[in-house]
């Protein structure tokens, strides 16, 4: 599902990152509460707005250094400040191969995406 700048994450990724990493929250929702403004659980799972990503991702990493595991589903841009500020050196990257396909919408995304995780407190410099 596309709703402006929101892409649902393809339940299929979901799936196999729970398998892995068996989150217990999604704070932010497509059409859903702002979850800038509650409390993360531990083992967290986010697809910020692509456009306008900052704030999550800057969030992700402060809640990693209290000892949470944040994964995000985040576009590929590495010419950003976010994410020399708040992912490189502090997170896991996964760059995805080509571009997600969104089944509702009948073609691939158009940009490029990568998973960032940041690890109960680790560095990744």
């Amino acid at each position: 599902m596309k709703h402006g700048d929101n892409w649902a994450t393809p339940k299929w990724l979901y799936d196999k990152l729970n398998a892995e990493f068996q989150f217990n929250d999604d704070p932010c929702p497509m059409g859903g509460e702002n979850g800038l403004d509650r409390e993360w659980g531990s083992r967290v799972f986010i697809n910020p707005p692509y456009s306008r990503p900052t704030q999550w991702i800057k969030r992700a990493y402060e809640e990693s250094r209290k000892g949470k595991l944040v994964v995000a589903l985040l576009r590929s841009d590495t010419s950003t400040a976010w994410f020399h500020d708040w992912i490189y050196g502090k997170a896991e990257i996964r760059f995805l191969r080509g571009r997600l396909e969104y089944s509702d919408e009948g073609m691939p995304a158009p940009f490029a995406s990568f998973i960032a995780i940041w690890k109960l407190g680790e560095s990744h410099a």
